[in-house]
């Protein structure tokens, strides 16, 4: 069973085919890389629900953070690198240097920055290989909720009615509990709340 920080990273490193696809992502080498989100959760919620096969993903998604060159003809260049070398990955690359713009909101930081804001607390996770070749695992909005199979809004979501209302939406069509039927969802506020 899952119990901490060491134990998601040990479960990461016994998965041939994550390493595989993290390796190939370090071999960018990027700015403040990480692979997060989905590709990181669904592991975790596939583990902790018995599957023996993995849960297929939309996408894996690669961010990095280079405020010298934000153009996003670079991103489509970088995922035709990762096409090149594991052609059946639905790769995504993102810059989060420029990503504030796409997203409407001041700049981000960093990548780990980025990862705060995403909308749930289960899906602010990242992984990446070190200049040591260890794994290491990023959860600014911690591991409890993602542990506990819990769907909750970060911070930065329950800011606003507006940050609220795209959890909600997204929520709702990512429809996760079809899949990993033990999670459970919590709503991102009361309706009159903003009023």
């Amino acid at each position: 069973m899952l119990k901490n920080q060491e134990d998601i990273v040990n479960v990461i490193q016994n998965d041939g085919r994550m390493m595989e696809i993290i390796k190939a992502a370090s071999t960018l080498n990027l700015p403040d890389w990480w692979i997060c989100a989905g590709f990181v959760r669904s592991k975790i919620w596939d583990t902790l629900h018995g599957f023996d096969k993995r849960t297929d993903l939309p996408d894996v998604d690669v961010i990095y953070f280079d405020e010298e060159n934000v153009d996003e003809m670079t991103e489509k260049k970088l995922e035709g690198k990762l096409r090149a070398l594991l052609p059946d990955i639905p790769w995504s690359v993102k810059n989060e240097a420029r990503m504030h713009i796409v997203n409407n909101i001041p700049p981000y930081t960093s990548s780990e920055d980025a990862i705060s804001k995403f909308p749930e607390t289960a899906t602010a996770l990242g992984v990446k290989i070190d200049k040591n070749n260890r794994l290491i695992l990023t959860a600014p909005c911690g591991i409890d909720d993602v542990l506990n199979l819990e769907i909750k809004p970060t911070p930065y979501f329950k800011e606003t009615k507006e940050r609220a209302n795209i959890y909600e939406e997204r929520v709702r069509k990512k429809n996760w509990k079809k899949t990993w039927h033990n999670i459970k969802i919590h709503h991102s506020y009361v309706k009159d709340e903003w009023s």
